[in-house]
Formats: C-alpha cells, structure tokens, sequence
C-alpha cells in the first residue's frame, strides 16, 4: 500500500542543484509528488509510493547534494492524492 509523506528540508538547501537531486532520488525510486523551494529558504517535498521507499528517500534528502549543508528534514504523513502521475520539480 502506497503511503504519503511531506518533508521541510532546512538549512543550505536553495542555490545548490537541492531540487535537481530530490527530483533524480525521487524518479529512481518512483515516487510521485514535487520538490519546490519555498520563500523562507527551506525546500518542500510532498512524495508519494511505497512507504520503504520514502524512508530511504528521507535518508537521501538529509544528505543532500555535494554543495547543500542540510540542518534538519522534518517529515509528516500526509492523506494519499491520486493526482500525481509522475515526480515534478516546481519552479
């Protein structure tokens, strides 16, 4: 059964290829949902897919890139959505 999670990745996050890389981790492991940079410099993460996977996801995005200094990645689980067909990177 596929779960639903909501991850606020914090500290240098923003600048550094963070979504790029969500969005890589994300399509390996198929998962739907979006990666976006929110206004207050931390980076949001709604995923969808088999719960495994998003612990490993959460795994990733505490590590992060070469250049992103991660400080904390707080998770929540969130109500399933069947409208995300593929893993998107928001602008």
């Amino acid at each position: 059964m596929d779960a639903a999670r909501r991850y606020l990745v914090s500290g240098l996050v923003q600048g550094v290829g963070y979504r790029y890389f969500v969005w890589q981790r994300a399509q390996e492991r198929g998962l739907t949902g979006y990666v976006r940079n929110l206004h207050d410099g931390r980076v949001e993460v709604v995923a969808e897919g088999p719960a495994e996977e998003l612990e490993a996801l959460r795994g990733d995005l505490l590590i992060g890139p070469r250049f992103a200094k991660v400080s904390g990645v707080d998770m929540s689980s969130i109500e399933s959505s069947t409208h995300y067909d593929a893993f998107s990177m928001i602008r």
